[in-house]
């Protein structure tokens, strides 16, 4: 039987839920395969992606501070890594070339409920970092037409502003001061990709106030990116004031399910992957 070797490189890995999710899609699938934690700081990047390649790996997962510079490595992009200029999944093809693709976006839009339409609807991102770019493709792919990207500091933000305006030419994109929020009465989906709310970091609190919160239409979207804890501060006031909301853990069993398809040809149980991870989760509490 064919067995898959993969990993995740990155620095610093921490408690990552890949291996769990992988080993879950594996059994699901019937399929034999390891997934090995691989940290790997700047400087090491060439040489990782050298033992990967002599060690006949069929593919490897990409995390900070990687997902840019991998691309220089790059002989083929899918259609979500050309849009963000970032890579989380590579594949190695038999004459050792690497192909790269964004499952980030993909699970972004996976996890929204199908029976939301976002055409030419206005959304709000809270944060400019790395995964902020994702998420803004992934609104774009959906059809969204305004972006708020609400920072902590407008200034520093500009040149990332300028990229998504470059990239994203149909979306009108406004950088809005955080701690000057005022209201989100016209906002369709709100979406944090901060950090804020992650376990052991800033885990009790909100990057959104309350009142904000409890402005939004009937019908709006909160989409908490944070995976860990599954339900967030923000997440718990989601559903303080009854609004439809996303929890960060499916993007992340989305994007993982898509990785696996790439590298093996197979897709596994949603399903069957997300026990696994809330399973993982809850032994950690």
């Amino acid at each position: 039987m064919e067995e898959y070797k993969l990993g995740l490189i990155g620095y610093p890995l921490g408690h990552s839920l890949s291996p769990v999710l992988c080993e879950a899609a594996f059994e699901d699938l019937g399929i034999k395969g390891s997934y090995e934690l691989l940290p790997t700081q700047e400087e090491d990047l060439i040489n990782q992606i050298k033992y990967l390649k002599k060690n006949k790996y069929y593919g490897f997962n990409v995390t900070i501070p990687h997902k840019v510079p991998i691309t220089l490595f790059l002989s083929k992009f899918d259609e979500y890594a050309n849009m963000t200029g970032a890579v989380n999944t590579v594949k190695i093809e038999e004459d050792s070339a690497l192909s790269g693709y964004n499952t980030d976006v993909w699970g972004f839009c996976e996890a929204i409920p199908k029976d939301v339409n976002l055409k030419d609807c206005h959304a709000a991102v809270i944060g400019t970092g790395g995964a902020s770019r994702a998420i803004c493709a992934g609104l774009y792919k959906l059809g969204i037409s305004k972006i708020d990207v609400y920072t902590r500091n407008v200034i520093n933000s500009k040149d990332t502003m300028e990229i998504l305006r470059k990239r994203f030419d149909k979306i009108e994109f406004r950088a809005i001061q955080l701690d000057l929020m005022k209201t989100l009465e016209d906002v369709d989906i709100l979406v944090n990709t901060t950090p804020v709310g992650m376990k052991n970091f800033d885990e009790a609190n909100s990057p959104v106030k309350d009142e904000n919160l409890e402005s939004l239409k009937t019908d709006a979207i909160i989409y908490d990116i944070v995976y860990n804890p599954y339900k967030t501060a923000l997440i718990s006031k989601a559903i303080k004031y009854n609004k439809r909301f996303v929890c960060g853990l499916d993007m992340l069993v989305y994007q993982a399910q898509r990785a696996i398809e790439i590298w093996t040809g197979k897709k596994p149980d949603f399903k069957a992957m997300k026990i696994k991870a809330l399973e993982k989760t809850l032994l950690e509490l």
